[in-house]
């Protein structure tokens, strides 16, 4: 899964999207300038690449790439949490329409999917993670996450979970440096964990986290075939997407090389590789993957991610659901 720089495809665009290792491609802030300018970016990645899977973070609050223009702001998902101790119980019903609110917009562009929800168990601990997590309660997270989630899927489109197993127990952002948990399986297990372990079931994807458990795997959870093959394949009888996080992050870097990060990761059990925000690095996995045959499980996997329903702005306008999330979501705002 590889970026781009701007509004419209370049040329070196063009010709990096008909790689056939190239499969994905993600939607950043400054690919964004209208609706409309979006919608048009879309249809031309499309026209080169007709199955290829195009995403967006678009959690809420900080994490939020298309803003305005029509598209709802959403709030911190711990918004969630500090609106119900001042006020009202969030019903699941709300957070579900929340879920269906940002899902069905990101569809309507002709986006797969959102790269969401943040399963992560944190306050303000961790610095990259906080309020993007919905509590530092684990019962919480399986909760509101769950409901979420059931709002994504009514939209038709396929979730995310992240950053397995958890990044809300280590207070360094992954970004900038490889964090390491020196928990016990133990008490990563009862703890962050659980939101993962309990969602399974509803989760069509996950992205493993750029942290060392040190007391047990000494690689990178998205480099570590322990985690992957053992734990979530065989353990956890998962069988969804795994994607690695992006590869252009310092938390990889231990990895080596680009190639090397993105072979060390799909022979790992990743399914998909992102590598963001670096093109001579994208370019440099495009040519060391010239050969590489993709299992057909994997395949079969990622065809799964594509949007499962479609919509036009019109639909919304007039869907309850995106009413009640869009009602739901300035109350939290204001």
């Amino acid at each position: 899964m590889i970026d781009v720089d701007g509004l419209e495809l370049s040329k070196e665009d063009e010709q990096l999207l008909q790689q056939p290792c190239v499969g994905g491609l993600i939607i950043f802030q400054r690919n964004f300038s209208s609706r409309l300018q979006l919608c048009e970016l879309v249809k031309s990645i499309r026209a080169i690449r007709r199955d290829i899977i195009i995403a967006v973070d678009q959690e809420g609050g900080r994490v939020q790439r298309l803003k305005d223009d029509g598209f709802q702001r959403l709030p911190a998902m711990q918004k969630i949490k500090e609106y119900q101790q001042a006020s009202e119980a969030a019903s699941e019903l709300d957070i579900e329409q929340l879920g269906f609110l940002m899902a069905s917009e990101v569809l309507a562009c002709g986006i797969d999917i959102s790269f969401a929800p943040v399963l992560d168990v944190d306050e303000s601990f961790s610095s990259i993670i906080g309020d993007r997590s919905f509590s530092d309660d684990p019962r919480e997270v399986v909760r509101l996450g769950a409901a979420f989630m059931r709002g994504m899927s009514a939209a038709g489109m396929a979730t995310t979970g992240k950053h397995f197993p958890g990044h809300g127990a280590v207070q360094e952002d992954s970004h900038l440096t490889l964090p390491i948990d020196k928990r016990s399986w133990a008490e990563v297990e009862q703890r962050d964990l659980l939101p993962f372990a309990e969602l399974l079931p509803q989760l069509d994807a996950l992205m493993p986290a750029h942290i060392i458990f040190s007391q047990i795997d000494e690689q990178p959870v998205g480099f570590s075939d322990y985690w992957l093959q053992t734990v979530l394949r065989k353990k956890m009888t998962y069988n969804g997407v795994i994607f690695s996080d992006d590869l252009s992050m310092e938390g990889a870097v231990q990895a080596g090389s680009y190639a090397e990060r993105a072979k060390l990761a799909l022979y790992a059990g990743c399914d998909m590789v992102l590598v963001c925000n670096n093109r001579q690095g994208a370019l440099e996995v495009a040519d060391a993957l010239q050969d590489y045959q993709m299992a057909p499980e994997s395949q079969e996997r990622l065809l799964t991610m594509l949007a499962r329903r479609k919509w036009s702005w019109g639909d919304l306008a007039s869907d309850s659901s995106w009413q009640a999330g869009k009602a739901y979501a300035e109350r939290l705002l204001a």
